[in-house]
């Protein structure tokens, strides 16, 4: 009961409870920009003649199979105020990517896209086309086709990739670490978190957020079963 209550303490310190929260903000955010570019970009790069397909293809796959810490100092190269584009932002929009908490967005966003586009890609393609020309025939157009059609028969991979993607940015650290800047109180992550805990050598508080994170993977693994069995 004490080493509970000592738990129950260390979880309301406001060192973890701010982890906790800004990592929770940045998934959920996360998860309708997911969903969107996952079906956007999943029909694009199903048609075979999309311009640009193979170049897009492999900006989404990168992640999978480029170092992380690679990709975000490659981002923030590309997005500090001192760039092109960075500096537009914030001379047009007032908006910092670089080491803040739309810096955490972003790396939660490229780290979990692939999990989700690719799924939707294979679905499309394998989708038989005769119904999407019967609905055609039928007088709907291509986008209600897809919405009335296609996309109703894909909702169980769509869902599946939803949901690996929101895991995979949970667990988010090489871009984040790069892009946010790992400051304390403003854009260390949970996962991030759990790294400064082990390099001061706070065990402790490293296993509790290592319980929590693994207490989220089992509830996300449940969710693909319970997906599985539908």
């Amino acid at each position: 009961m004490t080493d509970l209550s000592a738990w129950l303490e260390l979880l309301g310190q406001p060192r973890v409870m701010f982890p906790l929260a800004l990592t929770a903000k940045a998934a959920l955010l996360t998860m309708p920009l997911h969903l969107a570019a996952g079906l956007g970009l999943g029909a694009y790069l199903a048609r075979k003649n999309a311009p640009f397909r193979g170049l897009i293809e492999m900006a989404v796959t990168l992640p999978l199979v480029f170092p992380p810490v690679a990709i975000g100092f490659a981002l923030l190269l590309l997005l500090g105020r001192r760039s092109t584009a960075g500096g537009w932002l914030w001379d047009s929009f007032g908006v910092e990517v670089v080491f803040s908490f739309w810096g955490i967005v972003l790396s939660a966003f490229i780290s979990g896209l692939p999990l989700i586009v690719r799924p939707v890609q294979s679905a499309i393609r394998s989708f038989p086309q005769r119904t999407v020309e019967a609905a055609l025939m039928l007088g709907k157009t291509r986008t209600q086709a897809f919405f009335l059609v296609v996309l109703p028969n894909i909702r169980r991979t769509v869902a599946t990739g939803l949901i690996l993607a929101f895991g995979r940015s949970l667990g988010e650290v090489g871009i984040t670490m790069m892009l946010g800047g790992n400051i304390l109180g403003r854009t260390n992550t949970l996962s991030l978190e759990i790294y400064n805990a082990v390099s001061t050598g706070e065990f402790e508080t490293a296993l509790m957020l290592s319980v929590v994170l693994e207490a989220v993977s089992a509830c996300i693994m449940l969710a693909l079963k319970r997906l599985g069995a539908l």
